[in-house]
């Protein structure tokens, strides 16, 4: 393990935070909050997605209907990834994933056939099968089923759906576009605890073009959704580990003691010379008091955020670096954890953070760009 390399963690583990994410994903049912955007959603010849007939009964259609202000065409884009109505779910019927299976209204389970990413392009997209809410047969008649098909950027897929309107932080992220990324993320890591931390570096997501602002942000949540299981994990849950991120070789020890250092926060922190590193920088003593990045969720997005702008980890360049000068996403694995997972170490663990990469990229609406493994 390289000497400034962060996580420390052995490819299983990451494998199992993964895995243990994606059972926790699927189980999750969050209910609405009053903050999601509620209102109706447009498509084809300006009409709504409408619940066919009012009915609120588990199996009714979704259609494509005139709008009229009723509830059956006021939608709420919740934080948990899904779209509600009357109480219920947007729901793909029998989890199909193929071209043509239909949509329809049922109790929110927290189930992948529930889950939708409303895009910055206008698409609506289910994560698991790939494909986008369509209307059938581009009929713009009132009662026509809508459906899941390819994504072909065509009229009959493009929707104005409710949005949360921003923070006016100035950060390319909106609060709306958050929640979709990490729907079952922990209560800790909040979006203004991003934002408050975004002052420690305010070249982050602010050099450049929009679309590269846009590809970084999207490139360094996608890396912390990777280490965190999806913004779950706060600390590292191996707590045999805890005891052996103290270098005694340091000059200044380890003063909050041996098993101090443990991984936390988006980029999981780890040993006590990074912990000093941070704290320096960052201009908080965290060699003596490390919990802060744990109790702490602005602190704790310093913590990635330093990594982030100004160490080279495992490769030759930061990860700010890489993608404000085109070298793209793959460049930022390898500084990461690029010891463990580049050049052909561990391609699982790279596919995962590219696709997580591909998906935010997709929620902000710009190209992921090139050279995207490594």
């Amino acid at each position: 393990m390289l000497r400034r390399h962060l996580t420390g963690r052995p490819a299983l583990w990451a494998a199992v935070v993964l895995a243990l994410g994606a059972i926790f994903s699927s189980l999750a049912v969050s209910p609405a909050s009053a903050a999601d955007p509620t209102g109706s959603i447009t498509g084809l010849a300006g009409k709504c997605v409408d619940v066919a007939g009012a009915n609120s009964a588990n199996g009714t259609p979704v259609v494509l209907y005139d709008c009229n202000g009723t509830d059956a065409q006021r939608w709420t884009v919740a934080g948990d990834g899904t779209l509600r109505a009357l109480g219920k779910c947007l729901d793909i019927v029998d989890w199909g994933t193929a071209n043509g299976s239909k949509v329809q209204l049922w109790d929110c389970a927290g189930s992948t056939n529930q889950k939708w990413v409303v895009t910055a392009a206008h698409d609506i997209v289910n994560p698991t099968a790939n494909k986008c809410l369509d209307v059938t047969d581009n009929n713009p008649a009132n009662g026509t089923r809508l459906q899941l098909w390819e994504c072909a950027g065509t009229a009959n897929q493009k929707w104005n759906a409710p949005t949360g309107g921003g923070s006016g932080s100035g950060f390319v992220v909106s609060e709306a576009q958050f929640n979709q990324m990490f729907p079952n993320r922990n209560p800790f890591y909040t979006y203004n605890g991003l934002v408050a931390a975004l002052g420690a570096y305010p070249g982050f997501a602010r050099t450049g073009s929009d679309t590269v602002k846009k590809q970084e942000a999207a490139a360094f949540l996608a890396n912390v959704s990777h280490e965190t299981g999806g913004l779950k994990y706060v600390v590292e849950l191996n707590t045999a580990n805890y005891s052996h991120y103290c270098d005694w070789g340091q000059s200044f020890g380890c003063p909050a003691g041996q098993s101090a250092y443990y991984g936390r926060g988006p980029i999981q922190l780890s040993w006590n010379y990074n912990y000093k590193a941070a704290g320096d920088a960052l201009g908080i003593d965290l060699l003596h008091n490390p919990w802060l990045v744990q109790n702490d969720a602005a602190v704790a997005w310093k913590t990635g955020l330093w990594f982030w702008n100004t160490q080279k980890g495992a490769g030759w360049m930061t990860p700010h670096d890489a993608m404000v000068n085109g070298s793209g996403f793959g460049q930022t694995i390898r500084s990461i954890n690029g010891a463990l997972e580049c050049d052909g170490k561990n391609s699982a663990q790279v596919q995962s953070r590219v696709a997580s990469y591909q998906w935010f990229t997709q929620i902000l609406g710009v190209s992921p760009g090139g050279n995207l493994y490594c």
